[in-house]
């Protein structure tokens, strides 16, 4: 947690206070918006959430009392200010109050560019001080870069030639430091906080072709969805349109995916589904995707919360290879190797898979063990969930 907000209605002030932690926890995010509905506040683009106190992990933000905001701006200021170190941190304090912000658009807009300042808490070590201030213009620096640089006099040279402005966090130097607005007031910034499974573009349609996008990191709730839409100024689903990014799905499901066709809905699906299996199960996944050939999301998505329905023997490429994998390794037999020389692996393996109608794909063997049709299966059919004596011809 980066910090706390007690939050009100500015003009409601009997309808009582509710405390956020930021970042906004995501098992939380759906519980606190009707929280803050209930106080007629957390609007998905007005700013009408008061901030009466603010906890003092971010001193600098105690400027944002007594002032209005956006639900959403707080929790995406807190996100990106838990990447910060120390340094960071101090540069964000220093600089903010050197310019003496208020608006929590101005604090997020900062977070891109704080960096560019030099501010120093510390003059005692004047190698330490100018080795700071050297990185600090550069962006960095390489180990050879460094090597036999007079950090002294970089730093000598910051305090006679620039003038530095005192806060209480130290004392800036601007280092020609411009305030950039990344943040237009509406459309975030892509700044991608948590592990999510797919990130995609959403816009409307009917925007100009330079408008920003927004960036959804999937899964996502549905409250999450709509706040969204509504900051894209997307009123309809038919009016979206969808732009992949990037994905933590096996690179088969990704081949299938046509975001031209398919719908937010069904992909958020898919990642719900993905996001509960593990890496050796989303690599089933992807065996199984070639193996059943699916044309969306929908129908992978359902193949992802079935995948116990099918066998998967990665990397096995020959029936020869099958038949040795299911009489050595799967525990099925009591292997003798004494007897390696009598048995037919690829014999058993070439039986077993005509028996199972398992075939080879790029990851290795797959056979479907269920009781559906594939396509009953892939379109979530009801009958899947009754049992084989209920299921109807």
């Amino acid at each position: 947690m980066q910090y706390q907000a007690v939050l009100s209605n500015a003009q409601h002030p009997e309808y009582g206070v509710l405390t956020v932690p930021f970042p906004i926890p995501a098992e939380q995010y759906d519980e606190i918006i009707e929280m803050l509905e209930a106080l007629e506040i957390g609007d998905p683009l007005k700013r009408d959430c008061r901030v009466d106190e603010i906890s003092d992990h971010w001193p600098v933000l105690k400027n944002t009392e007594r002032t209005v905001t956006n639900i959403d701006e707080l929790d995406y200021l807190a996100k990106r200010l838990d990447s910060f170190d120390d340094y960071e941190k101090t540069q964000f304090q220093g600089m903010a109050s050197r310019l003496d912000l208020h608006g929590i658009d101005e604090f997020i807009n900062l977070t891109f560019c704080c960096q560019e300042v030099t501010v120093i808490a510390d003059f005692n070590n004047l190698e330490s001080l100018g080795r700071r201030h050297y990185l600090t213009l550069g962006g960095g620096a390489t180990i050879e870069e460094m090597q036999g640089k007079d950090f002294r006099s970089v730093a000598l040279a910051l305090l006679d030639g620039e003038v530095g402005r005192i806060t209480p966090y130290g004392v800036v130097y601007d280092n020609g430091f411009e305030m950039s607005q990344i943040y237009d007031g509406r459309i975030f910034p892509e700044y991608c906080y948590e592990d999510c499974v797919m990130e995609v573009e959403m816009f409307s349609r009917y925007a100009p072709a330079d408008s920003p996008a927004t960036y959804l990191y999937l899964p996502v709730t549905q409250t999450q969805q709509a706040r969204a839409m509504a900051r894209a100024g997307i009123n309809f689903y038919k009016d979206m349109c969808l732009r992949f990014l990037e994905s933590e799905l096996p690179e088969e499901v990704d081949a299938v995916l046509n975001f031209e066709n398919e719908n937010l809905s069904d992909l958020n699906e898919l990642c719900r589904a993905a996001e509960k299996l593990s890496p050796a199960d989303r690599e089933k996944l992807g065996a199984v995707v070639l193996f059943v050939r699916p044309e969306q999301a929908s129908e992978i998505a359902n193949l992802a919360k079935n995948l116990e329905q099918f066998d998967y023997v990665p990397k096995v490429r020959t029936p020869e290879e099958y038949g040795k994998h299911m009489i050595i390794e799967s525990g099925h037999f009591e292997y003798d190797e004494n007897l390696v020389g009598y048995i037919d692996f690829a014999r058993y393996g070439a039986e077993r898979m005509a028996q199972e109608q398992g075939q080879f794909v790029d990851r290795g063997y797959v056979a479907y063990q269920g009781t559906l049709r594939l396509d009953e299966l892939m379109q979530g059919d009801p009958a899947e969930n009754m049992g084989p004596q209920m299921k109807m011809e």
